[in-house]
């Protein structure tokens, strides 16, 4: 695998001979012609041409083609089909793995947060990150937060003005809040969610997985209710590829500097400033957004002027505040 991302990064700037490639990687010809059978047959078409290797024009959303031209330091694996690509971090993380990113293209298992269902066909952005953060246990929220605002940043970029409810859903559209019958909603439509596990011991994280799951270039019809799709609200498919690639690119960014992530997850979401009605473990808290402390706490300012500090909790909408 190393030989193999060193032999696409060498190939990013044009074709390359074989001779050449083999000096600037360290390695022998016969390893060069290996490497490029390997990722032949993994679908990533590398060329040969009169000047070189060259890869292809339009790189397939695959291993090789994700991690070709990614300015992020994951190792792609790749999966046409998996249960759960959480579940294959997780399983790689107990091998001691790190820096890695699981990919698949459908995902048969798919679950969100409290174990719903997520329906997660071909066509989508299913994809879990695996790091070893040096950071305690209790600071691990912010990586979620750092992974909306990842997954947010890429979906402005392919043309939908995405935005972020609390805790981990990514939203599309607005709405008036409360339904006829009082109750909260969403606050949107909805692209795509997240969710983070982790190891840990006392005073550091063992290892943590993000997962990510996005509505890409999927049918809306086909999902859940109050879902939708980047290509039912852009009119048109997105480069898949390229998604994935800006989507790991900002959430290395952003981990690189946790100080970076709550302004930026401030200026993304639409749950500040709103009358919302959060169901927590403690029972439920109503009133509005105020602010998101380290590492992704909700505050909450009650009527009686309480602010109310949650760390976890199912968040719906009501109506703007000042409203």
């Amino acid at each position: 695998m190393d030989t193999r991302r060193a032999l696409l990064d060498a190939l990013a700037d044009g074709p390359v001979s074989g001779p050449d490639l083999a000096g600037d990687i360290g390695v022998s010809r016969a390893a060069v012609w290996k490497a490029v059978e390997s990722l032949r047959d993994d679908g990533f078409a590398v060329e040969s041409t009169p000047e070189g290797y060259a890869p292809p024009d339009d790189p397939s959303y695959s291993g090789p083609g994700i991690a070709f031209g990614l300015d992020a330091p994951y190792t792609v694996e790749y999966h046409d089909a998996l249960e759960s690509t959480n579940a294959r971090a997780r399983e790689l993380a107990g091998e001691g793995e790190s820096d890695l990113a699981v990919v698949a293209d459908e995902q048969t298992g798919g679950r969100g947060r409290l174990d719903r269902e997520w329906v997660a066909p071909s066509g989508g952005i299913w994809a879990s990150v695996l790091t070893r953060p040096d950071v305690p246990p209790a600071h691990a929220p912010v990586h979620t937060l750092a992974a909306a605002v990842a997954t947010t940043d890429a979906c402005r970029e392919a043309g939908v003005d995405a935005h972020i409810k609390w805790p981990n859903d990514v939203l599309v559209g607005e709405d008036d809040g409360a339904n006829a019958d009082g109750q909260g909603s969403r606050g949107g439509r909805k692209l795509a969610g997240i969710l983070t596990e982790m190891e840990g011991e006392a005073d550091r994280v063992s290892w943590l997985v993000v997962g990510v799951g996005l509505n890409a270039n999927l049918d809306a019809d086909a999902l859940p209710d109050g879902a939708t799709s980047l290509r039912d609200e852009r009119g048109a498919e997105v480069d898949r590829r390229r998604l994935i690639q800006r989507l790991l690119e900002r959430y290395h960014e952003l981990t690189a500097d946790l100080d970076r992530v709550l302004p930026a997850w401030r200026e993304r979401t639409s749950t500040l400033g709103r009358r919302v009605r959060v169901d927590t473990p403690g029972g439920v808290v109503e009133g509005e957004a105020v602010d998101v402390r380290f590492p992704g706490a909700l505050v909450v300012e009650t009527d009686d002027g309480e602010e109310r500090v949650i760390h976890a909790g199912d968040c719906d909408h009501l109506r703007p505040a000042r409203e």
